[in-house]
């Protein structure tokens, strides 16, 4: 890595002693419009694992209440339409902003070591996050993913996209390695054979085992005994972030470098004719959707078990998520320059303040489900849940807009520029 950041001075990247940051005023209304909408799917996203023990995330038998949810159908919309494709809106966003990031800092005389030490400072936020807020973070595996990103940085664009569109294939083909315990534990294959029988056995303990090392957590939320929240995740959990980072790479560097590539070619800037993009677009969505709607249909005949619902969410969908997260970026694309209303605006707002209504969110939800506040932890059924969702949704479209109508930036997204370029600069319009 230091040889690619040694080469930036090579080729006319000198580092300038007076480094400005980007003007608020040169953004891409189209990336805060989605990033918006992101940011408020992955709170969707997420909002049964914030209310609810995390196994719960994936196979409704793990609720501590009935599910409100007969026949599982909220689940399979939930699979079809949020999980993943969010989070892939989201990584598709982070690779643009890398890109957006650069040529402003380029154009000052910066190099990449600018963008490094904002990756550093991004982990750092992560790490707080996981730790003292919610496991659930995803900034830290960015920042860790991010630098590798980072020396692909001036490849061509289509370099980019090629090598990201073949990685993730290769992380298809990984995840689908996934699949295989389901098919031990949850049909004939597990019995067809000594071997495959004492493997069966062997997954079915270590799942028994893994949802007793989940109760001190779910014990400590539901009581409100913070200090030992913290103390599990720091003892226990303590290397999640970084293996959550390899376990998650082969889809979130690929993204990534997705997202560089398409920022570059004009995607997000009117390069693309409004008309391609609506019909891919919608071809993406409808032939991942129809994917995603058989895997779910399979998943409710096998009773979302939870080996079927893990080799769902990762084994089985990886390829048609690809379909949705670029058919869903395509018609966010083309729609975006339409919505101008109040709607449309505070969306913008909100995805401005991404960082902000991120990070934001999950201490909002700490104060929801945890003992030491309201204490609603496993007392809410998905409907319920997803009420909450909405909720969140009003205060995230409330406040946004009229703060950055005061306020440059967001109050995160303040500190982060601040930290990045070591010095101090003015929150108030």
């Amino acid at each position: 890595m230091n040889e690619t950041f040694a080469a930036d001075a090579a080729s006319g990247e000198a580092a300038g002693d007076d480094v400005a940051p980007v003007a608020a005023t040169s953004r891409i209304d189209t990336l805060d419009f989605i990033r918006g909408i992101a940011v408020m799917g992955i709170l969707w996203a997420n909002i049964v694992a914030f209310g609810q023990p995390m196994l719960a995330y994936f196979t409704p038998g793990k609720f501590l209440v009935p599910t409100g949810d007969p026949g599982g159908w909220m689940w399979i919309v939930q699979f079809i339409l949020i999980d993943g494709k969010m989070r892939g809106l989201f990584t598709v966003l982070f690779g643009a902003g890398m890109v957006l990031f650069m040529e402003k800092a380029w154009a000052r005389g910066a190099t990449r070591w600018l963008q490094a030490w904002r990756l550093v400072l991004l982990l750092g936020f992560g790490l707080i996050h996981f730790y003292f807020i919610w496991f659930g973070d995803i900034l830290s595996g960015y920042a860790i993913l991010g630098l590798i990103a980072l020396t692909c940085m001036k490849w061509r664009a289509k370099t980019q996209l090629m090598v990201g569109l073949a990685g993730y294939m290769l992380g298809v083909v990984f995840y689908a390695f996934l699949i295989f315990p389901w098919l031990i534990v949850s049909t004939d294959l597990g019995t067809s054979s000594p071997e495959f029988a004492e493997q069966r056995a062997g997954m079915i303990a270590q799942i028994q085992e893994q949802i007793a090392g989940q109760e001190p957590v779910n014990a400590a939320i539901a009581s409100g005994d913070y200090a030992a929240l913290v103390a599990h995740r720091i003892g226990e959990d303590g290397l999640d972030p970084f293996t959550n980072a390899f376990l998650f790479g082969f889809e979130t560097l690929p993204l990534m470098l997705i997202g560089m590539a398409l920022y570059s070619l004009g995607f997000f800037s009117g390069g693309v004719q409004r008309s391609k993009l609506v019909l891919w677009g919608w071809i993406g969505v409808v032939a991942g959707g129809a994917a995603h709607l058989v895997i779910g249909l399979v998943m409710q005949a096998d009773g979302f078990s939870f080996f079927g619902t893990q080799a769902a969410f990762l084994g089985m969908s990886a390829l048609p998520r690809l379909w949705m997260v670029l058919g869903l970026a395509a018609l966010l694309v083309a729609h975006a320059p339409s919505a101008t209303g109040w709607l449309g605006d505070r969306i913008r707002a909100a995805g401005r303040a991404a960082f902000t209504n991120y990070l934001g969110t999950s201490i909002v939800m700490m104060f929801v489900f945890h003992g030491w506040a309201l204490g609603l932890f496993g007392q809410l059924n998905r409907p319920q849940l997803y009420i909450v969702v909405v909720l969140a949704w009003i205060v995230m479209l409330a406040w946004s807009k009229p703060w950055l109508e005061r306020f440059n930036y967001g109050p995160l997204e303040w500190l982060w520029r601040c930290l990045t370029y070591r010095r101090l600069f003015p929150l108030r319009r």
